[in-house]
């Protein structure tokens, strides 16, 4: 942010309670994952129905641990060329757990309107070593899970949800993240909550979260039941403190960061209130322009973690220029998540499969790009932004 800005991606949505709720663990002493994490862990769980939830220190490892969950305790990697389809527009976290994992990564073009997985063109993409299809939600918005639960039944695949960007999104009546084999959450500050760093899984299944709390610490055999699907412990702590049952990772949260988290789920209703309010101006404002195309809300309730535009019409092939408008006026804006993901260098590192048909995700690349939304009033930045664009469109 730089002394001009009038619109910036993201504000702070702390208040004294956060700093009081630092300031209690710091006089605790304890400030590695303990109790807060623990009692956070279960509100979450409880607040947006899932029956386990585990905390980690972002939300690119809570992908991390649970595509390391299919690879370790599901062995799905033991199919040769073993992959999982995933959106071309996404995060480059969404994709580096799999590559990581030795899974190939099976790219599918996005929906130019929801910019979510293109649910036709996921059929196609389907190969005998697919194992699994890890949707993301973007920008807060649902895909269109309808199709997708069908399609995973009927191919036998799994169903993973990248939700980091949609806390608190809905799906027939279901909140994201819960609604397959696992689901991630990110904690990060300019998201729905703000932990200072920090992310979540939620799972269903009592074999795998026992499983996750392993692999975010160690790989150690401390956190789990006496008799537990994994390991059955000594009953010696001595032996069972430095014990090592899964190939784990050092992923813990700050005790810190679940004390924060507690605070800040009590005032979600008002966080989604606000972004609500901002949400119904910036549709009254760019809902029937011909420059601009806002995403739409077409499988659920989107929480609006910011809003993705694409410029089409007059502003079409001139995202330079509005950048450079835009930075001059105060308002910040960043590509719209990575693209078309295929066209990032890195991408020459991944095994991944390439079928020649993203012409969403590439229109995203060429004339995509997002701007905040904020857990308080950000009316005026959006204004701002508007006055902008439609100065530069007519």
């Amino acid at each position: 942010m730089t002394s001009n800005t009038v619109y910036p991606l993201a504000t702070s949505s702390w208040g004294t309670e956060e700093i009081d709720a630092i300031n209690d663990v710091v006089e605790s002493g304890r400030f590695t994952m303990g109790e807060k994490v623990a009692t956070f862990e279960k509100e979450f769980a409880e607040y947006f129905g899932s029956k386990y939830a585990v905390m980690v220190n972002s939300g690119s490892t809570a992908n991390l641990l649970m595509v390391a969950l299919l690879k370790w305790r599901h062995n799905l990697t033991r199919f040769e060329g073993a992959n999982i389809i995933v959106p071309a527009v996404g995060w480059s976290t969404t994709y580096f757990p799999l590559t990581q994992n030795g899974f190939r990564v099976n790219f599918v073009d996005v929906d130019p309107d929801t910019y979510n997985i293109d649910v036709n063109k996921i059929e196609q993409a389907i190969n005998p070593s697919t194992v699994a299809i890890m949707p993301v939600n973007l920008c807060g918005n649902p895909c269109n899970f309808t199709e997708i639960k069908r399609i995973c039944a009927e191919h036998k695949l799994l169903l993973l949800e990248d939700n980091c960007e949609s806390m608190g999104g809905k799906w027939d009546g279901r909140s994201l993240g819960t609604l397959g084999f696992a689901g991630s959450h990110s904690f990060f500050f300019s998201h729905h909550l703000q932990t200072m760093e920090g992310g979540m899984i939620c799972t269903p299944n009592e074999g795998d979260y026992h499983y996750l709390k392993s692999l975010r610490a160690h790989g150690w055999c401390r956190e789990l039941p006496d008799d537990s699907e994994i390991y059955t412990k000594t009953g010696s702590f001595f032996k069972d403190s430095f014990t090592f049952v899964t190939p784990g990772y050092s992923v813990r949260p700050l005790e810190m960061s679940g004390a924060i988290g507690s605070v800040q789920l009590k005032k979600w209703p008002n966080l989604l209130s606000a972004r609500m309010e901002n949400m119904k101006y910036f549709k009254e404002l760019f809902q029937d322009v011909s420059w601009l195309r806002m995403q739409e809300e077409k499988h659920g309730d989107s929480t609006w973690f910011s809003f993705g535009c694409v410029l089409q019409g007059a502003l079409k092939g001139r995202r330079d220029e509005v950048i450079q408008a835009f930075e001059e006026g105060g308002v910040e804006a960043r590509p719209l998540a990575s693209g078309n993901f295929l066209n990032q260098p890195v991408v020459r590192n991944m095994p991944h499969y390439n079928h020649g048909n993203y012409e969403g995700a590439q229109d995203i690349d060429d004339n995509g790009f997002w701007v905040g939304n904020h857990s308080t009033n950000c009316k005026a930045g959006i204004f701002k932004m508007f006055t902008i664009l439609k100065g530069l469109a007519e």
